[in-house]
């Protein structure tokens, strides 16, 4: 049986091109118009649309038609049959829920929770108090001031599978912010149920406004609001293609918090690092889909080698196992660099969303990246537990996207304002300055709003 997963060494040609295939991997969003999306399309829209048409073509009825054409898609892709009565999930359906799910999984629900809030407090930023800048006029003072946003929208992906930790995930560094309203939108299935361990984790947080709605209609319901269901001031949760791109389309009307594709862990081992749990964790991450990448970066053959073959053993009975063979065939790669600085300096240029340290110098190496999502120390610090139970969102950026953005948290929710307070005197010992630029731009208009407080009119110099 031939290897899963392609192994390279450093150097040559074929390690080369696999590398720069990984570097400038798009995000699902941007890759994807596979005929068969097309002859899906057709059945839906009577012609072969490509995904970016028949997200323009849903938002734009979304936008016009409202609950209607929430309804009409809902019962066309998903063959749902929703109406204004059933839209919304009913405080029952919740509670009879919490109840059919199993004590230990509620339990594992309460713990996961409690961690994910205990990690966000930890992040909420002070405001900055009003000072004057070092060594310039008192008079003039300078803060900021953190607020939460008003309105949030939280997308939990609730088709071919489930992700009840995504509700924990999103939803709880946004309460912790200080959001006030939560609009949750997922998929339901066509007897117009959502997930029991969906709604369970939604009943523990107390969350009472959801909506059983999936797809790009559910991206342009929460922008652009319908009857049944108000626009929000920003959209936050992973997704399918067509989640993505409704994301992006809708960018700018509301803010969103980011464009995250197919899963990605990267590992850098040395030899102290025991190959059947490197093997383990690529395969965690193949099975998620057949879009994940799965990198192992080394500078010990041997163990290359040895997980190689641990990676056969173990897929043989992964109950995902096709999943997760297309992943390691298409997006795996194991690659014997010359040295673990090596590693480090191609970890930073793909710049993953998982990154998992196996080394004896692991801390030595935590301050050289500078592009991961999440970094994961220790050989204990297995991914699943990054995506759980930690603490920190599990919601991060993929495609290499990690070089820029950071994965979601407090500060998701949170919008920035700053203040600025200045009084006669403070301002009269910047203003030739202010005059300066202001007629280097041309804007005199700015210079005289300056000028006319150098002199107090005569009511006040008189009162």
């Amino acid at each position: 049986m031939p290897s899963p997963v392609t192994l390279v060494h450093l150097g040559t040609l074929h390690a080369k091109k696999a590398l720069a295939r990984l570097e400038t991997r798009l995000s699902a969003f941007e890759q994807l118009d596979h005929p068969s999306l097309r002859a899906r399309a057709k059945k839906v829209f009577g012609k072969a649309l490509s995904p970016s048409e028949v997200v323009a073509a849903i938002l734009a009825d979304v936008r016009r038609s409202g609950d209607k054409a929430l309804f009409d898609y809902s019962r066309r892709i998903d063959g749902t049959n929703l109406t204004a009565r059933t839209l919304r999930v009913t405080l029952a359906e919740r509670r009879a829920a919490f109840k059919r799910t199993p004590a230990p999984v509620r339990r594992a629900f309460a713990l996961a929770a409690e961690r994910i809030a205990d990690f966000q407090k930890r992040l909420l930023p002070p405001d900055i108090a009003l000072k004057p800048a070092s060594g310039g006029p008192t008079g003039v003072k300078t803060g900021l001031a953190w607020s939460p946003l008003r309105r949030v929208g939280l997308y939990v992906p609730g088709g071919t599978a489930a992700y009840p930790s995504t509700v924990l995930m999103t939803a709880i560094p946004a309460m912790v912010a200080g959001v006030r309203e939560l609009a949750l939108v997922t998929p339901c299935g066509k007897n117009g149920a959502v997930n029991s361990s969906i709604l369970c984790a939604c009943e523990i947080l107390k969350l009472d406004e959801i909506y059983k709605l999936g797809g790009a209609q559910a991206i342009g319901a929460l922008a652009y609001g319908t009857q049944s269901i108000r626009a929000v001031d920003k959209i936050a949760g992973p997704g399918n293609l067509f989640v993505m791109l409704a994301k992006r389309a809708v960018f700018g009307r509301v803010d969103i918090d980011g464009l995250f594709g197919p899963s990605e862990v990267l590992i850098i081992a040395d030899s102290s690092a025991n190959p059947r749990y490197v093997a383990a964790d690529l395969l965690a991450q193949a099975e998620h889909d057949g879009l994940a990448s799965c990198v192992l970066l080394t500078d010990n053959r041997p163990l290359a080698e040895a997980v190689s073959l641990e990676l056969k053993k173990q897929l043989s009975d992964l109950p995902r196992k096709d999943v997760a063979a297309a992943a390691l065939r298409d997006w795996g790669l194991i690659v014997v660099t010359r040295s673990l600085d090596q590693a480090v300096d191609l970890a930073n240029r793909l710049a993953p969303e998982h990154l998992e340290l196996m080394t004896r110098n692991r801390h030595k190496l935590v301050p050289l990246i500078h592009a991961a999502g999440a970094v994961f120390i220790g050989a204990h610090a297995t991914e699943p537990l990054g995506d759980y139970i930690a603490g920190p969102s599990h919601t991060l950026p993929t495609g290499g996207t990690a070089r820029a953005f950071s994965g979601l948290s407090v500060y998701t929710f949170l919008r920035r304002t700053s203040l600025i307070e200045a009084d006669e005197k403070g301002l009269a010992s910047l203003a030739a300055s202010i005059s300066v630029l202001a007629e280097a731009e041309g804007l005199e208009g700015h210079r005289r709003a300056v000028a006319m407080r150098g002199t107090r009119p005569l009511e006040s110099r008189t009162s």
